[in-house]
């Protein structure tokens, strides 16, 4: 067909391309005249094709058509006239003088929202359903009959421009070019617009876009993202003129807990905090606005009100204007797309993608003398007039942030000054807790006190929760790629390596782990377990699958792993660093945000991690840790409804509350490491000073504060005596000292409650008829520590054959030359299965008791051999889920199923 395209903007000239490309002649295109030099992108393309463009700056006055405007139309002898987007008033002469008349885009469900500010209108009512008609062109009334409509769902937080983009632009294009072959096809339809439900609205502008605050929140929201970006909802404040822009109804987790901002009209006054200004309906509901415009015209995020000048946007100089022009044209050549770039202009928005965010960081370089732009700058500053105030900033070498400040309890130890930080981590600062609660952390080498460190209240929790939730959703952590999440989590483990010696002593400190144990496993291993999850981020990926086949059409159905979200970790108090690790170090590879709650006891070196998060640059938000109860931090993390995950390792009274918790709140993914009472069988056939060795290692390790600790030795008969003799003698020869001594390898137990525990345990041992062969005893001397353990003589109903003693004490039970079912069946007669061992030099033994033990993990011929690639978990009631390997990513992944049809 010959078509005059009569319009303009981005949308004309897609309309117009597509025309073309479907074969039809496009005979002229009529445009607006060019606006300070600059001409329409519809002209400029038509102009490239030779297709002849006429600019009228009008077609008709004083309700007349323009005779010469009209003949020249009329000389071209168009078909069909199409009106993609079209600001001007057509005369009837026009929209009917071709054979097959005229259509038109309007963007809304007609007959509702007829009018020129119909986007404006879907959002300000809440419609939840929006869309574009294309109809017969009548008098500008927006009453002609409908030939074609497309509707898609208008999402809660929608704005004109997210509208737009999103549907209206693409699919907008799409049914133009539909409804013209329609049109030569013979297929078009003519369906006269019902009058049930129509609405005209007339042309949002400035003035009358005022907000009303005597409404609920919901319809405030509407209000503000209706007339989000042109012509902005506003109130006055302050003294001046406000706009606000970039409104959510999604305050999940948001404290009001700020400074006040009055506001004539509104039932609360609005409350200017970290995430933003949080606004009240008359409901009493909140909302959140991200940005502010002032009167004067520049733009702040709103938790930067009450900050002063320095928060507001920059004035440039005559040689800063003229970079940011220069910077201006090279987003032009990256966004051909684009008529314009304005401040507003959004850069990935406007069709950028990853390959032009190298591009651009590489044209500001050569701009700008060598200047060193980061990819996460051009992520963090998205709009044109955004990233020009970060450019300057760093031009004038203001663009570092105010360093965090952190205040320290320093001690001189180790040959180190050590220093630590005490208070929560939220949201990348250090805060104290509500009510600046504290406790006392407590030296259990000698009882004393270290420091106090904050508290937290169920209120910490709900804003770590929401930081992290902020930093997964919005922040640069979920825009990066995975190699440079890689990266980040590869700088995290060097600096830990820097810091080890202090990281070590911290914990010898809190945890009273022996220094030189500390340094190779309780860091060491930590160190370990960031590189090898930093090293899995990029290989995280979904397979293809192939299905039925919807004949005659085909399909693809493919699998995509992505993060959960806001997750929480809690950790007990034997390993405070590694158990951090083993979970976070699985969870930020994963792409996740995290709150963890470090045992109460031990939350010293967790702090001293955040603060090296910090220096290895990971997004604030990401990491929040919260030193508190388990009462009330854990349990308000298994309840908050924003947290979609909960790694957990105790016991496994406290992992069964959790996981009802977890189900009762928002059915959580939940992975449990819990309690265990590992058997070691130890056969006639092994190496017995192997075995004695081991043996040693499999209980006395870490004081025996080890989850996968021997809790039950069961030795063959014949060599019994023999192997008791020799461990008895092997533990007349630890040190129990101090744990920064180099040569103590026996240090305090971790807390004083826990030293009693030990002492019961031993007491109730010896009534019910073991033989206590050495230890049992409180070491005479200052700090908690406690006497390495040897019961023998242990029959399978005592209560320390049942019952785990998570401390230093060797339960020894004999079994019978050659009875290899029997030890067995005795050794699996327990609620718990997260390890287990086998000592033998017939392969054959081994290889079928290791087949028959009941536990996560079996040993053979070894202990305590774990390692940052081979999963760790439990069977029975020591949980289920994996920490560490491959699998340990699974926990904090979910998987989405995408079918395709074509």
């Amino acid at each position: 067909m010959k078509i005059a395209v009569i319009g303009q903007s981005l949308f004309g000239q897609e309309v117009y391309c597509h025309l073309r490309k479907e074969g039809h002649e496009i005979v002229g295109v009529f445009t607006i005249p060019d606006k300070d030099g600059k001409a329409d992108p519809l002209g400029v393309e038509a102009e490239k094709d030779g297709v002849p463009v006429f600019k009228f700056p009008r077609w008709r006055a004083r309700g007349q058509a323009l005779p010469d405007v009209v003949t020249k139309y009329q000389a071209l002898g168009a078909e069909l006239n199409v009106l993609p987007f079209c600001s001007q008033f057509i005369p009837m002469e026009v929209i009917d003088a071709p054979r097959h008349g005229s259509i038109i885009y309007h963007p809304s469900l007609l007959p509702r929202h007829r009018g020129a500010s119909a986007i404006n209108w879907t959002l300000i009512h809440g419609d939840k359903k929006g869309g574009f008609t294309i109809f017969w062109a009548d008098d500008g009334l927006d009453t002609g009959d409908l030939l074609l409509q497309k509707e898609c769902e208008v999402l809660p937080d929608d704005t004109v421009s997210t509208l737009y983009n999103r549907f209206l632009f693409p699919e907008g294009i799409k049914g133009m070019v539909e409804a013209v072959r329609l049109i030569a096809e013979g297929k078009a339809p003519r369906l006269p617009q019902p009058e049930e439900g129509a609405t005209y609205e007339g042309i949002q502008k400035k003035e009358t876009a005022k907000i009303n605050w005597d409404q609920p929140a919901e319809a405030i929201h509407n209000w503000i993202r209706g007339n989000d970006k042109v012509p902005g909802a506003w109130t006055e404040a302050c003294g001046q003129k406000l706009t606000f822009f970039n409104s959510t109804l999604n305050t999940s987790g948001l404290v009001p807990e700020g400074e006040d901002l009055l506001i004539p009209g509104a039932q609360r006054p609005g409350v200017v905090t970290k995430a933003g200004l949080i606004l009240f309906g008359n409901d009493d509901r909140m909302l959140l606005v991200k940005n502010v415009q002032l009167e004067d015209g520049k733009m702040i995020p709103a938790s930067h009100f009450f900050k002063g000048a320095a928060s507001s946007a920059l004035e440039l100089t005559e040689a800063e204007l003229a970079t940011a022009e220069a910077v201006r044209s090279a987003w032009q050549r990256i966004l051909p797309n684009v008529s314009e770039v304005e401040d507003s202009t959004d850069f990935f928005k406007s069709g950028a993608a990853s390959v032009d965010v190298v591009r651009l960081v590489e044209e500001v370089k050569e701009l700008c003398d060598g200047l060193e732009l980061e990819n996460e700058d051009v992520y963090m500053a998205t709009t044109f007039g955004d990233f020009i105030q970060l450019l300057v900033r760093k031009l004038r070498g203001e663009d570092e942030e105010t360093a965090c400040v952190i205040d320290y309890v320093e001690k001189a130890v180790n040959k180190l000054t050590v220093q630590m930080p005490h208070q929560l981590f939220i949201g990348g600062t250090f805060v104290d807790a509500e009510g600046s609660k504290t406790y006392d952390t407590i030296n259990p080498t000698d009882g004393s006190v270290i420091c106090q460190v904050s508290l937290a209240q169920v209120s910490d929790v709900d804003k770590a929760v929401a930081a992290a939730k902020d930093a997964f959703e919005n922040g640069l952590w979920g825009k990066i790629s995975a190699r440079d999440r890689g990266r980040l989590l590869y700088r995290l483990a060097d600096l830990m390596e820097q810091h080890q010696e202090e990281l070590a002593t911290i914990e010898a400190l809190d945890a009273g782990a022996v220094y030189t144990l500390a340094l190779k496993t309780h860091v060491g291993m930590s160190i370990q377990t960031f590189r090898y999850f930093a090293g899995w981020c990029d290989k995280i990926q979904g397979c293809t699958i192939p299905i039925n086949q919807a004949r005659p059409n085909r399909n693809l159905t493919l699998t995509k792993k992505e993060p959960v979200g806001v997750c929480g970790i809690v950790i007990p108090w034997n390993y405070p660093l590694m158990m951090l690790s083993w979970k976070t170090g699985a969870c930020l590879a994963a792409g996740n945000t995290v709150v963890i709650k470090p045992a109460q006891v031990t939350p010293l070196t967790a702090l001293k991690f955040a603060e090296l998060t910090l220096k290895a640059g990971i997004p604030k938000g990401v990491i929040n840790i919260l030193p508190g109860s388990g009462s009330l931090v854990g349990q308000r993390l298994s309840d908050h409804p924003d947290v979609r995950k909960i790694g957990f390792t105790g016991s496994t009274e406290v992992g069964k509350h959790i996981m009802k918790s977890c189900a009762l709140s928002n059915v959580k993914k939940v992975s449990l490491e819990l309690g265990g009472k590992s058997p070691l069988i130890i056969f006639a056939d092994c190496d017995l000073n192997k075995a004695v060795q081991m043996g040693m290692s499999s209980v006395f390790f870490n004081k025996g504060e080890n989850c996968i600790a021997a809790g039950r030795l069961f030795v063959e008969n014949s060599i019994h005596d023999q192997f008791v003799q020799k461990v008895v003698e092997e533990v007349k020869k630890m040190k129990i000292g101090n744990p920064l001594d180099r040569d103590t390898n026996h240090g305090p137990q971790n807390h004083q409650a826990h030293l009693r525990k030990l002492l019961e345990y031993c007491q109730r041992g010896v009534q019910e008829g073991a033989t206590l062969v050495c230890g049992g005893n409180q070491v005479p001397r200052p700090g908690f520590f406690f006497e390495p353990t040897v019961f023998t003589d242990v029959e399978d109903h005592m209560f320390i054959a049942k019952e785990e003693s998570f401390g230093p004490i060797m339960i020894i039970s004999r079994f019978a030359d050659g009875d290899v079912d029997t030890v067995l069946s005795r050794a699996n007669a327990t609620e718990f299965g997260l390890a287990s061992g086998v000592f033998t030099r017939d392969i054959n033994k081994a290889l079928y008791v290791s087949d028959k033990l009941e536990a996560g993990t079996v040993f053979v011929n070894t202990y305590n051999k774990t390692d940052v690639a081979a999963p760790f978990g439990g069977f029975k009631q020591s949980g289920f889920g994996k920490d560490l390997g491959e699998a340990a990513l699974n926990e904090y992944l979910r998987v989405k199923t995408v079918t395709f049809e074509y």
